[in-house]
Protein backbone atom coordinates (compact mmCIF):
# COMPACT_ATOMS: atom_id res chain seq x y z
CA UNK A 1 0.00 0.00 0.00
CA UNK A 2 1.15 3.55 -0.72
CA UNK A 3 1.31 5.52 2.53
CA UNK A 4 2.31 9.10 3.31
CA UNK A 5 3.67 9.98 6.76
CA UNK A 6 3.65 13.62 7.82
CA UNK A 7 6.09 15.03 10.38
CA UNK A 8 9.60 14.54 11.69
CA UNK A 9 9.19 13.57 15.34
CA UNK A 10 9.31 10.29 17.25
CA UNK A 11 5.94 9.05 16.07
CA UNK A 12 6.43 10.04 12.44
CA UNK A 13 9.80 8.28 12.20
CA UNK A 14 8.42 5.19 13.92
CA UNK A 15 5.51 5.19 11.46
CA UNK A 16 7.67 5.66 8.38
CA UNK A 17 10.28 3.12 9.45
CA UNK A 18 7.90 0.45 10.72
CA UNK A 19 5.49 0.68 7.79
CA UNK A 20 8.39 0.48 5.33
CA UNK A 21 9.70 -2.50 7.30
CA UNK A 22 6.29 -4.14 6.75
CA UNK A 23 6.71 -3.76 2.99
CA UNK A 24 4.63 -0.66 2.30
CA UNK A 25 5.59 2.12 -0.13
CA UNK A 26 6.22 4.99 2.32
CA UNK A 27 6.71 8.66 1.58
CA UNK A 28 7.83 10.97 4.40
CA UNK A 29 6.91 14.67 4.35
CA UNK A 30 8.67 17.25 6.52
CA UNK A 31 8.63 21.04 6.52
CA UNK A 32 12.33 21.40 7.36
CA UNK A 33 14.13 21.60 4.00
CA UNK A 34 17.58 21.20 5.57
CA UNK A 35 16.54 18.02 7.37
CA UNK A 36 14.96 16.65 4.20
CA UNK A 37 18.14 17.37 2.22
CA UNK A 38 20.25 15.65 4.89
CA UNK A 39 17.92 12.64 4.94
CA UNK A 40 18.07 12.31 1.17
CA UNK A 41 21.86 12.57 1.28
CA UNK A 42 21.82 9.69 3.79
CA UNK A 43 19.91 7.55 1.28
CA UNK A 44 16.35 8.25 2.51
CA UNK A 45 16.83 5.42 5.01
CA UNK A 46 15.67 4.88 8.58
CA UNK A 47 17.32 2.53 11.05
CA UNK A 48 14.58 0.82 13.08
CA UNK A 49 15.62 -0.83 16.35
CA UNK A 50 13.23 -3.21 18.11
CA UNK A 51 13.24 -6.46 20.08
CA UNK A 52 14.16 -8.27 16.85
CA UNK A 53 17.31 -6.28 16.25
CA UNK A 54 18.31 -3.49 13.87
CA UNK A 55 16.55 -3.02 10.53
CA UNK A 56 17.80 -0.67 7.84
CA UNK A 57 14.83 0.34 5.66
CA UNK A 58 14.58 2.64 2.66
CA UNK A 59 11.70 5.06 2.14
CA UNK A 60 10.20 5.58 -1.31
CA UNK A 61 10.45 9.37 -0.91
CA UNK A 62 11.48 12.08 1.53
CA UNK A 63 10.16 15.49 0.54
CA UNK A 64 8.97 18.96 1.55
CA UNK A 65 6.36 18.89 -1.24
CA UNK A 66 2.97 17.92 0.20
CA UNK A 67 1.36 17.19 -3.17
CA UNK A 68 4.26 14.91 -4.10
CA UNK A 69 4.11 13.17 -0.72
CA UNK A 70 0.42 12.27 -0.75
CA UNK A 71 -0.22 11.87 -4.47
CA UNK A 72 -1.63 8.42 -5.20
CA UNK A 73 -1.56 7.30 -1.56
CA UNK A 74 -4.43 5.50 0.15
CA UNK A 75 -3.43 6.30 3.71
CA UNK A 76 -2.02 9.54 5.13
CA UNK A 77 -0.66 9.17 8.64
CA UNK A 78 -0.01 12.26 10.77
CA UNK A 79 1.34 11.53 14.27
CA UNK A 80 2.42 15.18 14.75
CA UNK A 81 1.57 16.98 18.02
CA UNK A 82 -1.89 18.50 18.29
CA UNK A 83 -0.45 22.02 18.32
CA UNK A 84 1.08 21.38 14.87
CA UNK A 85 -2.17 20.15 13.34
CA UNK A 86 -3.67 23.45 12.11
CA UNK A 87 -0.62 24.34 9.97
CA UNK A 88 -0.28 20.82 8.55
CA UNK A 89 -4.02 20.60 7.86
CA UNK A 90 -3.87 23.89 5.95
CA UNK A 91 -1.03 22.60 3.77
CA UNK A 92 -2.67 19.21 3.21
CA UNK A 93 -6.26 20.29 2.53
CA UNK A 94 -6.04 21.35 -1.15
CA UNK A 95 -4.32 18.13 -2.20
CA UNK A 96 -6.67 15.50 -0.76
CA UNK A 97 -8.57 13.29 -3.20
CA UNK A 98 -11.52 10.87 -3.16
CA UNK A 99 -11.00 7.72 -1.13
CA UNK A 100 -7.98 8.86 0.86
CA UNK A 101 -7.91 8.28 4.61
CA UNK A 102 -6.19 10.68 7.00
CA UNK A 103 -5.25 8.88 10.23
CA UNK A 104 -4.24 10.87 13.31
CA UNK A 105 -2.84 8.79 16.18
CA UNK A 106 -3.82 10.36 18.58
CA UNK A 107 -5.42 13.72 17.81
CA UNK A 108 -7.47 15.56 20.48
CA UNK A 109 -10.30 15.85 17.90
CA UNK A 110 -7.75 16.84 15.28
CA UNK A 111 -9.85 14.96 12.74
CA UNK A 112 -12.24 17.92 12.88
CA UNK A 113 -9.39 20.39 12.33
CA UNK A 114 -8.30 18.54 9.18
CA UNK A 115 -11.89 18.21 7.95
CA UNK A 116 -12.56 21.91 8.57
CA UNK A 117 -9.38 22.87 6.72
CA UNK A 118 -10.47 20.81 3.73
CA UNK A 119 -13.91 22.41 3.76
CA UNK A 120 -12.42 25.90 4.04
CA UNK A 121 -10.10 25.13 1.11
CA UNK A 122 -13.15 24.41 -1.03
CA UNK A 123 -12.08 20.80 -1.57
CA UNK A 124 -15.17 18.63 -1.95
CA UNK A 125 -13.38 15.29 -2.24
CA UNK A 126 -14.75 12.32 -0.30
CA UNK A 127 -12.07 11.87 2.34
CA UNK A 128 -12.21 10.10 5.71
CA UNK A 129 -10.54 11.39 8.87
CA UNK A 130 -9.81 9.05 11.75
CA UNK A 131 -8.16 9.18 15.17
CA UNK A 132 -7.23 6.80 17.94
CA UNK A 133 -6.26 6.82 21.59
CA UNK A 134 -2.46 6.61 21.43
CA UNK A 135 0.50 6.30 19.13
CA UNK A 136 0.73 2.81 17.60
CA UNK A 137 4.26 2.64 19.04
CA UNK A 138 6.06 3.39 22.27
CA UNK A 139 9.04 4.97 20.61
CA UNK A 140 11.92 7.43 20.75
CA UNK A 141 14.34 8.67 18.11
CA UNK A 142 17.97 7.75 18.84
CA UNK A 143 19.45 9.85 16.06
CA UNK A 144 18.48 11.99 13.06
CA UNK A 145 17.39 8.93 11.05
CA UNK A 146 17.26 6.25 13.74
CA UNK A 147 14.27 5.23 15.85
CA UNK A 148 13.79 2.71 18.66
CA UNK A 149 10.43 0.96 18.99
CA UNK A 150 9.88 -0.49 22.46
CA UNK A 151 6.32 -1.72 21.93
CA UNK A 152 3.82 -1.91 19.08
CA UNK A 153 0.16 -1.39 19.95
CA UNK A 154 -2.06 -4.45 20.35
CA UNK A 155 -5.46 -2.69 20.30
CA UNK A 156 -6.27 0.69 18.74
CA UNK A 157 -9.82 2.02 19.15
CA UNK A 158 -10.48 4.21 16.09
CA UNK A 159 -13.22 6.78 15.49
CA UNK A 160 -13.99 8.14 12.01
CA UNK A 161 -15.33 11.42 10.60
CA UNK A 162 -17.80 11.29 9.01
CA UNK A 163 -18.78 8.02 10.60
CA UNK A 164 -20.77 6.84 7.56
CA UNK A 165 -17.39 6.36 5.85
CA UNK A 166 -16.04 4.22 8.69
CA UNK A 167 -16.13 0.86 6.87
CA UNK A 168 -13.80 2.12 4.13
CA UNK A 169 -11.54 4.02 6.55
CA UNK A 170 -11.15 1.10 8.94
CA UNK A 171 -10.40 -1.28 6.08
CA UNK A 172 -7.62 0.97 4.77
CA UNK A 173 -6.11 1.62 8.22
CA UNK A 174 -6.44 -2.08 9.03
CA UNK A 175 -4.19 -3.03 6.13
CA UNK A 176 -1.43 -0.89 7.67
CA UNK A 177 -2.14 -2.22 11.19
CA UNK A 178 -3.50 -5.77 10.74
CA UNK A 179 -5.45 -7.27 13.64
CA UNK A 180 -4.99 -4.11 15.73
CA UNK A 181 -7.78 -1.72 14.72
CA UNK A 182 -11.11 -1.68 16.61
CA UNK A 183 -14.02 0.58 15.67
CA UNK A 184 -15.20 2.87 18.46
CA UNK A 185 -17.71 4.83 16.38
CA UNK A 186 -17.38 8.48 15.45
CA UNK A 187 -14.40 10.82 15.70
CA UNK A 188 -15.48 12.33 19.01
CA UNK A 189 -15.51 8.86 20.53
CA UNK A 190 -12.00 8.38 19.14
CA UNK A 191 -10.91 11.70 20.63
CA UNK A 192 -12.27 10.69 24.03
CA UNK A 193 -10.06 7.59 23.93
CA UNK A 194 -6.93 9.77 23.96
CA UNK A 195 -4.74 8.55 26.82
CA UNK A 196 -2.25 11.43 26.68
CA UNK A 197 -4.38 14.05 28.50
CA UNK A 198 -5.03 11.51 31.26
CA UNK A 199 -1.59 10.02 31.91
CA UNK A 200 0.68 13.00 31.24
CA UNK A 201 -0.76 16.06 33.07
CA UNK A 202 -0.63 14.41 36.53
CA UNK A 203 2.88 13.13 35.83
CA UNK A 204 4.30 16.44 34.64
CA UNK A 205 2.50 18.65 37.20
CA UNK A 206 2.92 16.42 40.26
CA UNK A 207 6.59 15.84 39.38
CA UNK A 208 7.34 19.51 38.67
CA UNK A 209 9.86 19.77 41.53
CA UNK A 210 12.02 16.76 40.58
CA UNK A 211 11.76 17.68 36.90
CA UNK A 212 13.27 21.11 37.58
CA UNK A 213 15.81 19.75 40.06
CA UNK A 214 17.29 16.80 38.18
CA UNK A 215 19.07 17.00 34.85
CA UNK A 216 17.11 13.94 33.69
CA UNK A 217 13.96 12.44 35.16
CA UNK A 218 11.82 9.46 34.19
CA UNK A 219 8.27 10.47 35.04
CA UNK A 220 7.07 6.98 34.10
CA UNK A 221 9.41 5.28 36.60
CA UNK A 222 10.37 7.27 39.70
CA UNK A 223 7.60 9.73 38.85
CA UNK A 224 4.81 7.14 38.83
CA UNK A 225 4.05 6.57 42.51
CA UNK A 226 0.88 5.23 44.13
CA UNK A 227 -0.43 8.69 45.00
CA UNK A 228 -0.07 9.86 41.41
CA UNK A 229 -1.68 6.69 40.10
CA UNK A 230 -4.73 7.34 42.29
CA UNK A 231 -5.03 10.83 40.82
CA UNK A 232 -4.64 9.46 37.29
CA UNK A 233 -7.44 6.96 37.88
CA UNK A 234 -9.69 9.73 39.21
CA UNK A 235 -8.95 11.92 36.19
CA UNK A 236 -9.66 8.97 33.90
CA UNK A 237 -12.99 8.48 35.65
CA UNK A 238 -13.93 12.00 34.48
CA UNK A 239 -13.10 11.05 30.89
CA UNK A 240 -15.13 7.85 31.09
CA UNK A 241 -18.07 9.71 32.67
CA UNK A 242 -18.08 12.08 29.67
CA UNK A 243 -18.07 9.13 27.26
CA UNK A 244 -20.96 7.47 29.08
CA UNK A 245 -22.98 10.70 29.26
CA UNK A 246 -22.66 11.08 25.49
CA UNK A 247 -23.90 7.53 24.95
CA UNK A 248 -20.60 5.89 23.95
CA UNK A 249 -20.47 2.24 24.95
CA UNK A 250 -17.67 0.24 26.53
CA UNK A 251 -14.89 -0.66 26.16
CA UNK A 252 -13.62 2.71 27.37
CA UNK A 253 -10.00 1.53 27.64
CA UNK A 254 -9.43 2.68 31.25
CA UNK A 255 -5.83 3.73 31.78
CA UNK A 256 -5.59 1.48 34.86
CA UNK A 257 -5.36 -1.46 32.46
CA UNK A 258 -2.08 -0.05 31.12
CA UNK A 259 -0.49 -0.78 34.50
CA UNK A 260 -2.38 -3.98 35.36
CA UNK A 261 -0.88 -7.46 35.04
CA UNK A 262 -4.29 -9.09 34.55
CA UNK A 263 -7.76 -8.18 33.33
CA UNK A 264 -8.67 -6.49 30.06
CA UNK A 265 -5.77 -5.87 27.69
CA UNK A 266 -5.03 -2.18 27.13
CA UNK A 267 -3.84 -0.54 23.90
CA UNK A 268 -0.19 -1.60 24.30
CA UNK A 269 -0.93 -5.01 25.78
CA UNK A 270 0.39 -6.66 28.94
CA UNK A 271 3.55 -5.47 30.68
CA UNK A 272 3.86 -2.34 28.53
CA UNK A 273 4.57 -0.01 31.44
CA UNK A 274 7.44 -2.18 32.69
CA UNK A 275 8.95 -2.45 29.21
CA UNK A 276 8.67 1.31 28.79
CA UNK A 277 10.56 2.06 32.01
CA UNK A 278 13.10 -0.73 31.43
CA UNK A 279 14.05 0.80 28.07
CA UNK A 280 15.49 3.93 29.71
CA UNK A 281 14.33 6.00 26.74
CA UNK A 282 12.00 8.12 28.85
CA UNK A 283 14.73 9.23 31.26
CA UNK A 284 15.05 12.63 29.70
CA UNK A 285 15.51 16.31 30.21
CA UNK A 286 12.10 17.95 30.49
CA UNK A 287 11.56 21.69 30.17
CA UNK A 288 8.21 22.14 31.87
CA UNK A 289 7.00 25.07 29.80
CA UNK A 290 8.02 23.56 26.46
CA UNK A 291 7.43 19.82 26.73
CA UNK A 292 4.73 18.15 24.64
CA UNK A 293 3.07 16.78 27.78
CA UNK A 294 2.38 20.37 28.89
CA UNK A 295 1.81 22.07 25.52
CA UNK A 296 -0.30 19.32 23.99
CA UNK A 297 -1.76 16.95 26.57
CA UNK A 298 -2.49 19.43 29.35
CA UNK A 299 -3.14 22.68 27.52
CA UNK A 300 -5.04 21.25 24.54
CA UNK A 301 -6.14 17.81 25.67
CA UNK A 302 -7.64 18.78 29.01
CA UNK A 303 -9.24 21.97 27.69
CA UNK A 304 -10.95 19.85 25.05
CA UNK A 305 -12.11 17.31 27.65
CA UNK A 306 -13.55 20.11 29.83
CA UNK A 307 -15.32 21.63 26.83
CA UNK A 308 -16.98 18.36 25.82
CA UNK A 309 -17.83 17.66 29.46
CA UNK A 310 -19.74 20.94 29.60
CA UNK A 311 -21.82 19.84 26.60
CA UNK A 312 -22.43 16.47 28.27
CA UNK A 313 -23.28 18.01 31.65
CA UNK A 314 -20.42 16.23 33.46
CA UNK A 315 -18.29 17.80 36.18
CA UNK A 316 -14.52 17.67 35.63
CA UNK A 317 -12.90 19.19 38.73
CA UNK A 318 -9.55 17.45 38.31
CA UNK A 319 -9.21 18.36 34.64
CA UNK A 320 -9.96 21.99 35.50
CA UNK A 321 -7.50 21.91 38.40
CA UNK A 322 -4.65 20.62 36.23
CA UNK A 323 -5.40 23.29 33.63
CA UNK A 324 -5.17 25.95 36.33
CA UNK A 325 -1.99 24.59 37.94
CA UNK A 326 -0.37 23.96 34.56
CA UNK A 327 -1.13 27.52 33.55
CA UNK A 328 0.43 28.81 36.78
CA UNK A 329 3.56 26.68 36.25
CA UNK A 330 3.95 28.13 32.75
CA UNK A 331 3.16 31.66 33.93
CA UNK A 332 0.23 32.03 31.57
CA UNK A 333 -3.54 32.14 31.44
CA UNK A 334 -4.68 28.49 31.64
CA UNK A 335 -6.96 29.17 28.67
CA UNK A 336 -4.07 30.21 26.43
CA UNK A 337 -3.89 28.20 23.24
CA UNK A 338 -6.64 25.87 24.36
CA UNK A 339 -8.78 23.61 22.18
CA UNK A 340 -12.53 23.66 22.75
CA UNK A 341 -15.71 23.11 20.80
CA UNK A 342 -15.94 26.90 20.60
CA UNK A 343 -12.44 27.39 19.16
CA UNK A 344 -13.27 24.69 16.60
CA UNK A 345 -16.33 26.70 15.55
CA UNK A 346 -18.80 24.15 16.94
CA UNK A 347 -20.13 26.10 19.93
CA UNK A 348 -23.54 26.68 18.35
CA UNK A 349 -24.25 22.96 17.97
CA UNK A 350 -26.31 21.14 20.57
CA UNK A 351 -25.77 17.42 21.13
CA UNK A 352 -28.23 16.40 18.41
CA UNK A 353 -26.70 18.71 15.81
CA UNK A 354 -23.16 17.65 16.74
CA UNK A 355 -24.08 13.98 16.44
CA UNK A 356 -25.59 14.65 13.00
CA UNK A 357 -22.38 16.42 11.90
CA UNK A 358 -20.26 13.52 13.19
CA UNK A 359 -22.43 11.07 11.32
CA UNK A 360 -22.93 12.86 7.99
CA UNK A 361 -20.09 15.37 7.69
CA UNK A 362 -20.42 18.87 6.29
Amino acid sequence: MKIAVLGGGNGSFAAAGDLALSGHDVRLWRRDADQVAAHRAAGSRILVKDHGGRHDVKLALVTTDMAEAIGGTELILCPAPAFAQPDIAHLLAPHLRDGQVVFLPPATFGSMIFALAMRDAGNGSKVSFAETGTLPWLTRKHGPFEVAITIRAKRLPVGVFPVHRAPHALEVIGRAFPNVIESCGDALSGALMNAGPIIHPPLIVMNAGPIEHFERWDIHKEGTQASIRRVTDALDAERIAVREALGYAAPHFPLANHYAREGEIWMYGRGSHDRLTDSGDWRERIVLTEHRYMREDLRLGLSFLVSVAELAGVATPLARAFLAVGGAICGEDPGYGRRTLATLGLADLDRTALQKLLREGF
